[in-house]
Formats: C-alpha cells, structure tokens, sequence
C-alpha cells in the first residue's frame, strides 16, 4: 500500500502526541489531517508546540468536530480510560486504532479493573485488540484494526526477554527480577509535584515497590511465552532526574549451557530496531535518545550461574510514540522503518 493514509491524533498536547507529530513529518505515507484536545481546542499546533512552527498549520480540535471517523489510522495518546469509550465507534466505521492507553493491553477485564481502578467500557473488544510488541507479534499486527501499544517499561524489559522466554530457556521457580530506571516525562505532561525540577532534579528514588501498573502487563507477556516463570518475576521501578530515557537490568537464571548473546543475536539479526551489542558492553540511554532503538547487552555475573541483561530504550520512542509509528507502518504494509529513521541525538 503506497497512497498517503490519513492520520488523526487524539490527546495531541502531551508528550506522546507531540512525539508522534515529530516523528510524522517525515512519513513519506501520511497526512496528519486531526489532532484533538479538548482544553486546547482552537489553537494551532505551530502556537502551542513551537518545535513544530512552519511544519503543521492544523488546530486542535474537539473530537466530536475533529472528523476522525473520516480517518483510516486514529492514535490514541489519552490518559487511560479515554480510548475505551471512543474507540467501538470509530472501528465500527473501520478505522483502525493504536491506542498508547493501557485501555486494550490486558486481556483479563478483572486485572485490568483491579489495576487501573474502574470498570472497563468496551470488554467486548478486548479480545481483539493485538498487543503490539512489534518484535513478538508482527504477523498478528498485520491483521489487526486495533493495536494496543505497549507500556514502556514493557517494552524495555520484555525485548530483552522475548527470545529467552519463547525457546523456554528460563529456569522456573527461581527469581527474575526487574530493575528499571526512567526519566521524568514517563509521568506524562500534568501537573504532578513529583515531577516538578526541585522535586525530580538532583534526586534518585524507587516507587511502586508494592505494586506498578505495568507489572500485569509484563507478567501477561511471560506468561504467554513460558509457563511457571511470571511468579517469580519482581519487578522494580525507579525514577531518575533526567528528561527521556529509559534503562532496565534484569537478573535471570537460566538453564545449564545457554548462551544468551548468541540467542538473542540470532533472533533480532533482521530486526532493524534491536541493537544486540558485543557481551560485555553497557548500553546507555544517551545512546538511543530521540530514536527508536533499543539496545541490549548481556553478561554474566562474576563467579556466578546469575545473568545480567541491560536494556535501554527512549521512553517517548521506542516505548511510546515510535513503537506506535512501528506498529502503524505493521498494519498498513509500509517499510517497518518509515518515519523512524532519524539517528539518535547526541549530546
């Protein structure tokens, strides 16, 4: 399919949406002809994002006036429980849909409602909805009207862990801890004092020990892919004081006589957005930052059967909007790496 698509964007003024009109532009494939808010509604993209003067003359507008319908791809970059309710209408004109929301990416409706505290608007499309960890289930994403993006601390831990887990290479009944780091714009464009620079400048701490949402989320990826092995996975968020940028160190044991570099470069050799470095290596998040890359290593621990696996990715890019250009380049048959091309920024 080469004839430009037309795009709409819903929740445009956060993080996500603006990275996903960055990245955009320079989709040879796409026409943005929607972008919504409903507190910004009326202003011009150029005015309020001044990254994008002289690129985007659209406004933002409300939904209800923003013609998504007339759309064939609409993004969802809302807070969660936004896309839920929005969503049947628009596949039921078959638009297809990526929503950035956890909204479709846990198939069990009680978790997701334990988790995410309310009742889910649509379960019936649930079932449907593709996960789109683009490296697991690119055949299932070619097929899909709705993907649900990926979180981006699942991202970053799962990649490392996908060829692992799949060849059911972990041992079970032994720890598999998680231990992440993100930058402050993973807590999203409001108003949050956490995240303010005298609260997050100058300052390291860990958070949701006793329960993140995305530890449903991760815990549904390892369960689809080995069995006996989500029970003993821990999972431990951090956040730093930087912008962007997101790093993972998972500990893993696994069976006698496996080599996990050669496994894991086997397996992303053709993946043009897994960098698999040389054993030994440590990856950086300045590495991949403003590109959609993640970039792993792999070590074992000095006089011990542990392993260490590092994984790195930007958290806007590849944990975000990146992996939802990904996803849509997937859907409609384009080369995976339109639009995603840009190297990473540096310094």
């Amino acid at each position: 399919m080469n004839a430009k698509i037309k795009v709409g964007i819903v929740g445009a003024t956060g993080y996500t949406g603006v990275e996903l009109l960055r990245l955009l532009t320079t989709h040879p494939n796409v026409e943005v002809t929607a972008v919504t808010s409903r507190g910004e509604a009326g202003i011009a993209i150029a005015d309020y994002f001044p990254s994008l003067r002289g690129i985007y003359d659209l406004v933002f507008q409300t939904p209800d006036v923003a013609g998504l319908e007339q759309c064939d791809m609409v993004f969802f970059a809302t807070p969660n429980g936004v896309a839920m309710k929005e969503a049947p209408e628009l596949l039921a004109k078959n638009v297809r849909i990526i929503d950035l929301s956890a909204d479709f990416r846990i198939q069990d409706i009680p978790t997701w409602e334990q988790w995410y505290g309310m009742t889910h608007a649509c379960p019936d499309i649930v079932p449907q909805a593709v996960y789109g960890l683009c490296e697991m289930n690119c055949e299932a994403i070619t097929q899909a009207q709705i993907v649900a993006n990926p979180g981006c601390y699942p991202t970053c831990v799962s990649l490392p862990l996908l060829p692992l887990l799949r060849q059911g290479h972990l041992k079970t009944n032994m720890p598999l801890i998680a231990d992440c780091k993100s930058g402050v714009s993973g807590a999203g464009r409001k108003g949050n004092v956490s995240s303010l620079l005298c609260e997050a400048g100058d300052n390291f701490k860990a958070y949701g020990i006793g329960g993140h949402r995305h530890l449903p989320e991760i815990k549904q990826t390892i369960n689809s892919l080995q069995a006996d092995v989500a029970e003993g996975f821990v999972f431990v968020p951090h956040l730093t004081p930087m912008i962007r940028g997101m790093h993972a160190t998972v500990y893993l044991h696994l069976n006698d006589n496996i080599n996990p570099y050669e496994i894991l470069s086997d397996f992303y050799q053709d993946s043009p957005f897994v960098d698999v470095m040389k054993p030994g290596s440590t990856p950086e998040t300045r590495s991949v930052r403003g590109a959609n890359i993640c970039r792993l290593s792999v070590q074992q621990a000095p006089q011990s059967r542990l392993w260490v696996v590092l994984s790195v990715i930007d958290n806007l890019v590849k944990g975000a909007a990146g992996q939802a250009v990904q996803n849509m380049n997937i859907m409609f048959g384009f080369d995976e790496r339109l639009g995603l091309q840009a190297a990473p920024l540096l310094p």
